[in-house]
């Protein structure tokens, strides 16, 4: 965390996995809630977990900022993304590569943040798919078009080969995490990914 914040990062993504939704695990709001005690950047926390509506409160409690569900992982998105902002934290919703951009169409009134996986989510180190950058130019037409305000976030294989390619696509928030962590100079690989 510290190294983080002194890097000159603006958020602390953490990547919630449940061995289900994804084939890996990680941890939950116990550790998310260890870790709110070491920053006070906003936690923007991504549940790649099947029925994240059992777990949206715990993780609220725990000091998530942002509450990123997938748009895969539950029938009721509506409903969720209702709940998350009445808890008085920002919605946000993901979709993995193979998920069309207008599968979200009917939701984006609803939303504070949009997650475009650039990657099959749950291993680091995989390098982006360049076809996913089509969804983020979408979701920013229909940003501008139906006068939303949600943000575009990019996840997945986001380096500084990358980063200029998905911010002129339309993205507003990279995620990167081989890229800042395999380096000797955190600092200096985060400012490198502020490519504007």
């Amino acid at each position: 965390m510290k190294r983080i914040e002194e890097g000159g990062g603006d958020w602390v993504h953490l990547d919630i996995m449940d061995g289900v939704f994804v084939p890996n695990i990680t941890f939950g709001p116990l550790m998310v809630s260890s870790l709110r005690h070491h920053s006070r950047l906003p936690f923007d926390t991504h549940l790649m977990i099947v029925q994240p509506e059992k777990y949206i409160s715990s993780f609220a409690d725990a000091g998530s900022d942002i509450i990123t569900i997938h748009y895969e992982a539950t029938v009721h998105a509506h409903r969720l993304l209702s709940q998350i902002r009445e808890i008085g934290k920002k919605a946000g919703i993901s979709i993995v590569p193979s998920t069309p951009a207008q599968m979200l169409a009917e939701i984006l009134p609803e939303l504070d943040l949009i997650l475009v996986m650039t990657v099959n989510p749950g291993f680091g180190g995989q390098q982006l798919i360049p076809q996913t950058l089509r969804k983020v130019s979408q979701l920013a037409e229909m940003r501008r078009s139906g006068n939303h305000r949600y943000l575009i976030e990019v996840d997945g294989g986001i380096n500084r080969e990358t980063c200029k390619l998905a911010l002129d696509a339309g993205a507003d928030v990279l995620v990167a995490g081989s890229a800042v962590f395999d380096s000797e100079n955190i600092g200096k690989e985060i400012n490198a990914l502020k490519c504007r």
